[in-house]
């Protein structure tokens, strides 16, 4: 699990790189910072945390464009499957 947790970071990361717009890029961040802290803390997202985490990469990625665009589809994605594995409250 922690591996997926990883692979959304990194595609995070890869759209900020990408994003032409400095408000997206810095809204990207927020989201690639809560996944870092996943990945080297040694606590992970419940299912309505992921759940928001979701919701708000989707609405970044209906903002963004080209790759940009992929690398948050990617995400998401993984982001998703992560989340299928989690059990709900």
């Amino acid at each position: 699990m922690a591996q997926e947790l990883t692979q959304v970071r990194d595609d995070l990361e890869k759209a900020a790189k990408t994003a032409d717009d400095d408000g997206l890029r810095e809204d990207i961040r927020e989201y690639v910072d809560a996944f870092e802290d996943y990945t080297v803390g040694d606590h992970e997202p419940d299912h309505a945390l992921m759940d928001e985490h979701l919701n708000g990469v989707r609405q970044l990625s209906e903002r963004a464009e080209g790759d940009t665009e992929e690398h948050l589809e990617s995400a998401l994605e993984t982001a998703e499957e992560y989340r299928e594995g989690l059990e709900q409250a």
